[in-house]
Order: C-alpha cells, then structure tokens, then sequence
C-alpha cells in the first residue's frame, strides 16, 4: 500500500532518505525544508540538500521559518498526507502538525534511541566511545526524541569510524529501515516500543570550540574527539612560527600507550610516522594535518618543510 508522504529535512543525511522514498512505490507529495542560507565567501543563498532534489524531481517545496504559525499548520493540513517524515529537519514540529498526517510523523534518527537524544548522536557515540550505533525510526511525540521506536538497524563503529564514515554507514542503513516502518504503519501491523527514559543521554550540539584539544585530556578521549571531529569541525590545536600563534588542524591521529613524564602538549618526537605529543594520560600521534592556508597532509609531507616548528621539546596549544 502506497502512502502519501509530506518529507521534512534539510542535509545531506536527508536528502539519502527522500532519494529511498522516490524510488519507492510511496508518493511523495511536498517537501519541507530550512530557508536558503548565504555559504562561500560570496554569501550567496544556497539551497539545502533536500531542496536540490526536491526541484529535481517536480515535488513542490516549503519553506516556513516556522511551524508554529497557523496559516504554516493550515498549509500543511491542506495537502492531505497520511505521513510526515522528518529527518535532520531542524525545526521544531509542534503538537497540532504532529496530530495533523493520518498516521503521525516518524522521525530517522541516527542513533540506538534511547542511546544519544538530540542534535548530535553521530559525533556524541565516538566521542563516547561506543561499540556501536544505529539507526532507529520512531513515532515523533512532543518531547525530544522521546517518542517509541518503529524500526532500529543497528552497525559497529570501528576502531578507525569517523563521524564522517559513520554518517554515511548509517545513511545507508536508514532508508531501507524507513520503508519497512512505514509498510508497517500502512498495513497496521506497526508495534512500536517505548524507550527507556532512564538510559537516555542528551548530544549537544557540536561547538567549533570543543574541536580545540586539550593536551592535559588522555590520550584516547582526544583520539576518539579528532575522529568523531572529522570531517566536522576538525580538531585543531596551536603551534607557534614567525608570525605568532597559528592553528594546525588535525584530521587523524592514533593513540600511542605507555607512560611519559613531559608535560602535556610537549612533542615527544616527530618523524614519518607523525608527531607525536604528550597528553594528560599516554600520547597522541598527529599524522593527518592542515597548516593554514594549506591543504591537509600526512605528518611527514608537512616536516618536509616546517620540521623545525615541530622539533621534540616544543609545546603545543600554549596560548600566548
């Protein structure tokens, strides 16, 4: 049975699961997405992932500031979905909306629900240091994330997982996850189970603030915050040249075990392996990294050139 489908998101990550519905027997009839926001150095009004494809496909789109305004909810109303999809949307759907479709709205979302609520499960789960994530659909509610959960698919974050890597493992997973909860929703065998409130955890929003190291950390909590960091916003930390303190950013790194006396930020050595820099606990090894203004590199191409900036004994991330 084909449903009619109003589908709201805005990223890449959503735009993977509007292509599965197209290429489903459902019909998608409108699209929600954020206003165009200026990017580049122009500024220009760029249109969302979601958007693009939308237009590409002849499916009308929306773009409300907001769902709170009556003639919004009234204009939703209108168009007679038996669902609303949501994923990455970022506006809030209040509860009229979420009373509006036949069948409610469901929610992708990219993690083990209770696991990670909120903006940022991807990055919080490798920063964290789990085992694994997913993806779990679930019948939207009022609260955050709250609401019980149609369809998990679940995957291993690897010992290498980025939250790059991670992003797409699990992009991949939520639209085959999506069709099945809603062929479940449309031939009423749906059976949607509670979450656990006692085992949820809140995933902040990532603040490009966070992404500075702090060398007195152990070694492993930074490892996992420069791969859960990669390819946004990228872990960085500072060095210091003729010009004064600049910013290296650091898009790999590996743990390195065993004990030390320096202080934390101090290169321990710098070779082809990488640069390897003291922490709070062990070491980290920096072995992919950006100089400013240039483009990202492996450690030994960059002390080919500036070897003398990161020679043993030097501190990192010391402020001026």
């Amino acid at each position: 049975m084909s449903l009619n489908v109003i589908f709201a998101g805005t990223p890449d990550f959503a735009a993977v699961h509007l292509q599965a519905l197209l290429d489903s027997p459902h019909r998608v009839i409108a699209v929600y997405t954020q206003p165009d926001r200026p990017a580049g150095r122009g500024k220009k009004l760029l249109a969302s992932p979601v958007k693009q494809l939308a237009e590409q496909n002849n499916i009308p789109v929306y773009q409300p500031h907001s769902l709170r305004d009556e003639q919004a909810q009234a204009e939703l109303a209108a168009l007679g979905a038996d669902v609303v999809v949501v994923v990455a949307y970022g506006l809030i759907l209040p509860q009229v909306v979420l009373d509006t479709p036949r069948l409610g709205c469901v929610n992708v979302h990219a993690s083990l629900l209770p696991r990670w609520r909120g903006a940022a499960p991807i990055q919080r789960a490798i920063e964290a240091g789990d085992a694994e994530s997913g993806v779990a659909i679930m019948q939207m509610e009022a609260g955050l994330d709250t609401g019980p959960v149609l369809v998990e698919r679940r995957c291993a974050i690897t010992a290498a997982e980025t939250g790059g890597s991670l992003h797409d493992k699990l992009a991949q997973l939520g639209g085959p996850a999506l069709l099945e909860a809603l062929t479940q929703l449309a031939d009423g065998s749906a059976a949607a189970q509670p979450q656990d409130d006692s085992a949820a955890n809140y995933a902040a929003k990532i603040s490009k603030d966070e992404a500075r190291l702090d060398w007195s950390r152990p070694a492993i909590e930074l490892q996992r915050l420069v791969r859960a960091f990669n390819p946004f916003p990228v872990c960085w930390t500072t060095y210091a040249d003729s010009k004064g303190e600049q910013r290296l950013r650091v898009y790999r790194a590996q743990l390195e075990r065993g004990c030390h006396s320096d202080s934390p930020g101090t290169i321990l050595g710098a070779d082809d392996e990488g640069i390897l820099v003291a922490c709070g606990r062990e070491a980290l090894r920096l072995q992919l990294l950006q100089l400013p203004g240039k483009k990202a590199l492996p450690a030994a191409e960059i002390l080919k050139g500036y070897r003398a900036l990161f020679a043993p004994g030097t501190r990192l991330g010391v402020e001026s």
